[in-house]
């Protein structure tokens, strides 16, 4: 992968450090095959998620606009994404706030949640401008330390992406 590739991981777990992390980590690790230049665990950034004003949120949604890859991730609420990665998504522009790609990563409780990341977070990331490779990622919170659980996505996931971010560089 050419050094010019910048991976981004945004996770919309409300709990710091939380599996919802260790997963989008993991995934952008064995996408790319290196640690993401970047990790925003917006849990960790307070009341500033909620500041119009924050310099620092207006950086941070425009490094990872910028990036070649953002993994989007949350936990699973009411069959869809947290309100805390709403909030911090609605400060990209429409149209061309993601200018990359972007993995929709939802963790949840039951397999009953198993299509949320394709109706509910992969049509916001498309919305932003990314294009969204493959399908959308569903993992069990019970199985985010498996490696295995993930394999046959990266399976099928990692060749489209991976030529598509050389095509890009």
């Amino acid at each position: 992968m050419s050094e010019r590739i910048r991976t981004a991981v945004v996770v919309g777990n409300p709990k710091p450090a939380s599996r919802t992390l260790a997963a989008a980590t993991h995934v952008a690790r064995e996408l790319t095959g290196a640690e993401p230049d970047l990790v925003v665990d917006l849990a960790t950034l307070g009341a500033e998620v909620l500041d119009w004003g924050s310099s620092g949120i207006a950086g941070l949604v425009g490094v990872v606009g910028q990036a070649d890859l953002v993994v989007v991730a949350s936990p699973t609420y009411k069959g869809t994404y947290s309100g805390l990665l709403k909030v911090f998504l609605d400060r990209f522009a429409g149209g061309t706030g993601l200018r990359g790609l972007a993995v929709p990563l939802l963790l949840g409780a039951g397999p009953q949640h198993a299509l949320a990341p394709e109706l509910s977070l992969r049509p916001v990331l498309t919305e932003l401008g990314a294009t969204v490779p493959g399908r959308g990622l569903f993992v069990l919170d019970s199985q985010y330390d498996d490696p295995a659980t993930f394999e046959p996505w990266l399976d099928a996931t990692r060749p489209l992406v991976r030529t598509l971010l050389q095509a890009a560089a």
